[in-house]
């Protein structure tokens, strides 16, 4: 595991997952924030899977926070 450092954590605003937990939730999608914050290599699968889905809005909000968080996500 992974942890994301201060500036990290920093560049992930606390409202911005969030957001990005209840967008996943009405796709059907759990969302673990403190993980989130804690844990690079699930952030990135959350997000990966945030980018794949079908609802427009999710799919910006998982790509703006991957590329605050400067990870690449798997083309889908």
């Amino acid at each position: 595991m992974s942890v994301l450092t201060a500036p990290d954590v920093q560049g992930l605003p606390l409202v911005d997952i969030i957001d990005f937990k209840w967008l996943m939730a009405g796709a059907g999608l759990d969302v673990h924030v403190e993980r989130m914050q804690a844990d690079r290599a699930y952030a990135c699968a959350c997000l990966a899977r945030g980018a794949a889905s079908r609802v427009t809005l999710l799919q910006d909000t998982a790509l703006r926070l991957a590329g605050t968080l400067g990870v690449t996500l798997p083309a889908h």
